[in-house]
């Protein structure tokens, strides 16, 4: 199956909000599909409808996936290897007009405690994610023209999108950066934060959580969140929720069979009822937004499944705000096959290695075909 560039940077006539996606649209012409700096062409769905029936299966160890990291990979340096390939300048630039701040010079020089903040870091992440694209295209193209599927964690669902030519780049970032500051007044509503949780085989975290609940109530507090927000592989839990919740859990962690606990370094309960205020911004936008049928599969946070058509992208994309990452099941979903099969092809593209090390340990087999798209070394290191 032939894959499809991200890099359409075109958006319709349409008004989102102050900034309006107008303005946008008149930044987007520096990357063009099938342009000679290097992008992959964007085939025309016709086409490739037509040329399905005749199209030669290929062998499962010959076509790829990618997938791409969400908030919490971010680090100071990242997109430095990066921007010498094809459009990334380019990328940066549109974001720069679109966000209001330099970006690059963000992710690059920091400061630190600026980039890890979730109106900046959703959109550094994405930006990048998209740039590492451009490297893995130029390096092994191959991977891009056989790729087969991909997954985002949360954020990353954006980038994956543009990647499948579902969105457009810079409407997707505008819908990243609503989404972001949506998401970051709403953590600002309520004392909540996330706890990441490597428990033993006895924990219980759905009754560990009731319990944290419970606690809260007992302090007055109503209707009290305590959840898992991530499942991200056997044993391994983010849960998210009041902030009184994930102290209970951190005191108790012993009785509760928690092998370790880290507070994670986020604003709020993300992926959880408390960011229910989050979800009319991003609502708007993506009614607004042009959203297309993926061209290959992209699997959804909520279920793991791949999106159908536009309206289960735009209604999935909003329920995973306040739905738990389903990481673990999705990476079941992506790497099912029959006794023998053999695995992709898996890249990472974008900052850190976290999504290498969760599929490492929910499949070793598929980990051994697993590479990262380094995001800071240059052609020359």
């Amino acid at each position: 199956m032939t894959f499809v560039a991200p890099l359409r940077l075109g958006c319709r006539q349409i008004c989102l909000s102050e900034l309006s996606l107008h303005h946008v649209r008149q930044l987007s012409s520096g990357v063009r599909n099938g342009s000679k700096d290097g992008n992959v062409t964007l085939p025309d769905p016709e086409i490739e409808a037509s040329d399905k029936e005749q199209r030669p299966r290929k062998d499962p160890g010959q076509v790829s996936v990618l997938l791409f990291p969400g908030q919490g990979s971010q680090f100071v340096g990242m997109g430095r290897g990066l921007l010498k390939y094809g459009a990334v300048q380019d990328m940066f630039s549109v974001a720069r007009k679109i966000l209001g701040y330099d970006l690059l010079s963000l992710c690059l020089n920091g400061p630190k405690e600026d980039l890890k903040k979730t109106v900046h870091c959703q959109p550094a992440v994405f930006v990048t994610s998209l740039a590492a694209v451009e490297r893995l295209n130029h390096e092994n193209p191959a991977a891009i023209e056989n790729c087969a599927a991909a997954a985002g964690f949360s954020v990353g669902e954006f980038a994956a999108l543009v990647f499948s030519g579902a969105m457009d780049f810079a409407e997707a970032l505008y819908a990243v950066k609503v989404r972001a500051e949506a998401m970051q007044a709403a953590s600002e509503q309520t004392p909540s934060g996330m706890l990441s949780v490597f428990g033993k085989p006895q924990a219980r975290y759905n009754h560990a959580c009731l319990l944290a609940r419970e606690h809260c109530q007992s302090l007055g507090i109503q209707k009290p969140v305590c959840m898992v927000a991530n499942y991200l592989f056997p044993d391994g839990r983010v849960i998210a929720g009041h902030q009184e919740a994930l102290d209970f859990l951190q005191k108790n962690s012993r009785q509760l069979y928690f092998g370790r606990t880290l507070k994670l370094p986020v604003s709020g309960a993300f992926h959880t009822p408390l960011m229910e205020p989050a979800v009319e911004p991003l609502r708007a936008v993506l009614k607004s937004m042009d959203v297309r049928r993926p061209e290959i599969a992209v699997h959804s946070n909520v279920d793991g499944k791949r999106y159908m058509n536009e309206s289960h992208i735009r209604r999935l994309l909003l329920k995973q705000l306040v739905s738990p990452v389903k990481w673990e099941q999705t990476l079941h979903e992506v790497y099912e096959r029959a006794e023998g099969k053999e695995f992709p092809q898996t890249f990472e593209v974008g900052p850190g290695r976290q999504l290498g090390a969760t599929l490492q340990k929910c499949n070793m087999k598929a980990h051994r075909n697993y590479t990262h798209v380094d995001v800071t070394r240059s052609e020359e290191e």
